[in-house]
């Protein structure tokens, strides 16, 4: 009788955990605010000179500094090629950069923004090619 009964509770107790759970998850779903809206930035650089960390360490320093002056940028990422591998990946990149802005209008100003136009001035001569895709939340 004791098995049945403790197994009887555990059973019921599971439940209880797991609707209880179920309910907050719904509950705080609901009360959540809608995420906003972001506009992404995301530019791919191929380095003049691809096997030069000196030069791959000169783009990412002006990058670190351009996002550290320019006003608009809500977030960033530096990035550099993973280890994955599959057909769909393209590793031939050297440096990735990621910026998400509040919109459109904010990464336009980004664009004249003196920060980012001093780092075009000074890093360009790093790269050979520059890939950019940029998108907006539907």
């Amino acid at each position: 009788m004791f098995k049945k009964t403790r197994r009887q509770f555990l059973a019921t107790a599971g439940k209880t955990a797991a609707l209880t759970g179920i309910a907050s998850l719904s509950g705080t779903a609901l009360m959540a605010k809608p995420t906003e809206k972001v506009f992404v930035h995301h530019v791919y650089f191929w380095l003049n000179n691809p096997d030069s960390q000196e030069d791959k360490a000169k783009l990412i320093e002006g990058l670190q500094r351009l996002a550290k002056t320019a006003k608009t940028i809500r977030q960033h990422h530096i990035g550099l090629p993973s280890t994955t591998n599959r057909e769909v990946i393209d590793r031939s990149y050297q440096v990735s950069w990621l910026l998400f802005f509040k919109n459109k209008a904010d990464q336009d100003i980004y664009q004249t923004d003196p920060a980012h136009l001093a780092f075009i001035k000074n890093c360009s001569s790093l790269w050979q090619k520059v890939i950019v895709y940029d998108a907006e939340d539907i």
